[in-house]
């Protein structure tokens, strides 16, 4: 029988779900593979979610980041802009969602998110948002989109090296598909403050990190129907992911002289978090 409350999920069990989700399961998925209720399954990510969202936010403070790349991610919540119902439209959580995101060049932290609309107030919530986390001038480096422009000169003034990487762009992607994107047909270095090392502006990293937001959460894979219909929902289950990458999954690249996650290689933890610890901090 399913469990009706998640008080009555034993450790394992929230464990169980846990993982199934952070390994990119949707909600339903992981309800039929742990035998648990959708209602308890969802219970559990908005108390394990607020709370990974908690204790990041203390905890990733006071950076001693030297590179940072920026980019944002689409997603969509209830339904596609097009299918939004005429009285929902215009609403923050109902057609096109955009998760931003930065990460550290050499550690792949990842300090900083921010899931709203792709427009200038919330790039600037975004910029405010890594500075406050950072103890150092960094170098940054974002895509060509006018928003990171005005957000990011404006939030940090003189204080960083910042460039962009202007990309350019052949026919639309008709021609390959109706789902793939126009073809790059180059790329690039602009400087826009400071004196960041040019030969070192890339997104190449913050790019492959979308790569595994769209492998780790159900709720960013296209073209299936595993996407968010709450926006707390959406913003619950981005505060896991972080909390599990950056803690608890070792980093391929972070192997000298043993595995670690990001947050050892930031210095900020000294070993690898297990499921059952993410899980604890709602007690905290």
């Amino acid at each position: 029988m399913y469990n009706m409350s998640m008080n009555k999920l034993s450790v394992e069990k929230r464990t169980r779900v846990i993982k199934a989700l952070v390994e990119g399961n949707s909600i339903l998925a992981t309800c039929r593979i742990t035998n648990t209720a959708k209602g308890t399954a969802l219970r559990l990510l908005r108390d394990v979610g607020k709370a990974c969202a908690e204790y990041q936010d203390k905890n990733l403070r006071n950076l001693l980041c030297q590179r940072i790349e920026c980019d944002e991610i689409w997603s969509f919540c209830y339904a596609k802009a097009k299918n939004v119902p005429h009285n929902k439209q215009g609403q923050f959580g109902y057609g096109d969602v955009w998760t931003f995101v930065a990460i550290d060049s050499d550690t792949k932290l990842v300090l900083s998110w921010l899931v709203g609309l792709r427009e200038l107030e919330h790039a600037y919530a975004f910029a405010k948002d890594i500075k406050k986390r950072l103890s150092n001038r960094v170098q940054l480096t974002t895509d060509g989109h006018r928003m990171y422009y005005e957000a990011i000169k404006n939030t940090f003034g003189n204080d960083i090296d910042y460039a962009m990487l202007v990309k350019y762009y052949g026919n639309t992607g008709e021609e390959y598909g109706r789902y793939s994107p126009p073809k790059c047909t180059h790329a690039k270095p602009k400087l826009i403050k400071g004196s960041p090392d040019m030969t070192k502006v890339s997104t190449s990293y913050i790019e492959r990190q979308n790569l595994t937001m769209r492998m780790s959460m159900r709720r960013f894979t296209r073209l299936t129907n595993g996407f968010s219909k709450k926006i707390e929902n959406l913003e619950y289950a981005v505060a896991l992911h972080f909390m599990y990458y950056n803690f608890a999954r070792p980093h391929k690249t972070l192997t000298n002289p043993y595995p670690k996650t990001p947050a050892m290689a930031t210095g900020i933890s000294n070993h690898i978090w297990t499921t059952e610890e993410i899980i604890g901090l709602i007690d905290k």
